[in-house]
């Protein structure tokens, strides 16, 4: 069966072009066909004469329809995808917006989507992530069977099995599935024990602690902004209280020295010589005249 990635591009670009999409999405996953469509469409509808021209959705699929012939070749078209600034966030967010769109239009979905894994290397630290490393008591090889298998090749008779001891209660332990020629590292899907991941209660916990290390740590940094904006106004009114005592001390010194003006003038008026008499000899003198003459 055809696989649906196949058929992207197949009758549009050349087949050198659709091998290299291929390859880049093997490589990167779905962001590639993301990429592929929005250089297509940048180099053929991507200036205000193009859009302009396009008056309908008739005229723009016939537009699409004759794409460039340097946008169909392998090498520029390599070249532009790879260049193309789109990373993974940009794809979430986009996904993020339809499945809005989607449920207000249409209602909620009938399934959870889950988080969409770009390429290969997404997918392979997903794994990781959900499958850790197994322990050193997760071996396949068991010691019994090794014990057994070296008696009877020494031609001995086997070793009978230890005697089983029943537990009173809880589950019996499952048989011990052996392989050989196999690594004792290599994971196998009967043998392997442990678990995939966390459960939902601790991720919700986790969740959780995040959220409250976030609230504290936007409560210091309101704090931190307050006790700075109450020293930038404690400098500020003490800049202001320096100023008006600089000031007043203006004034009290400029009232000083008129004071000390006003004294010196005074002083110097009353060590003046005393002003001539003249004036009042020559006026009694007149008088004289006058009584004698009347």
């Amino acid at each position: 069966m055809t696989e649906w990635f196949m058929c992207i591009f197949a009758r549009t670009l050349p087949w050198a072009s659709v091998l290299r999409v291929w390859d880049m999405f093997f490589c990167e996953g779905v962001k590639i066909i993301f990429r592929v469509a929005l250089v297509l469409l940048r180099h053929t509808l991507g200036s205000v004469e193009k859009l302009r021209s396009c008056q309908g959705m008739y005229e723009t699929m016939e537009q699409l329809r004759n794409l460039p012939q340097q946008c169909m070749q392998e090498d520029f078209l390599v070249h532009e995808v790879t260049n193309l600034p789109v990373t993974e966030a940009l794809i979430e967010r986009e996904n993020t917006a339809q499945l809005k769109k989607w449920r207000e239009t249409r209602g909620e979905l009938q399934y959870r989507p889950s988080r969409r894994l770009h390429g290969s290397r997404a997918i392979h630290e997903e794994r990781r992530r959900q499958q850790p490393p197994l322990g050193p008591s997760s071996s396949l090889l068991s010691l019994s069977s090794l014990k057994s298998r070296g008696s009877l090749a020494a031609g001995g008779a086997p070793s009978p099995p230890p005697p089983s001891h029943k537990a009173s209660a809880g589950p019996v332990p499952g048989p011990v599935v052996t392989a050989e020629g196999l690594h004792p590292s290599l994971p196998s899907p009967t043998g392997n024990s442990t678990p995939l991941g966390p459960g939902k209660e601790t991720r919700r916990q986790e969740k959780e602690r995040q959220k409250q290390e976030k609230e504290r740590e936007k409560e210091r940094q309101k704090q931190e902004k307050e006790r700075e904006r109450r020293e930038k106004e404690r400098q500020k009114w003490e800049k202001e209280q320096e100023k008006e005592r600089q000031k007043q001390e203006k004034e009290q010194q400029k009232q000083e020295k008129k004071a000390q003006g006003r004294k010196l003038s005074l002083r110097r008026k009353a060590d003046g010589p005393p002003p001539p008499q003249d004036g009042g000899d020559r006026s009694s003198a007149s008088e004289a005249r006058q009584d004698a003459y009347f």
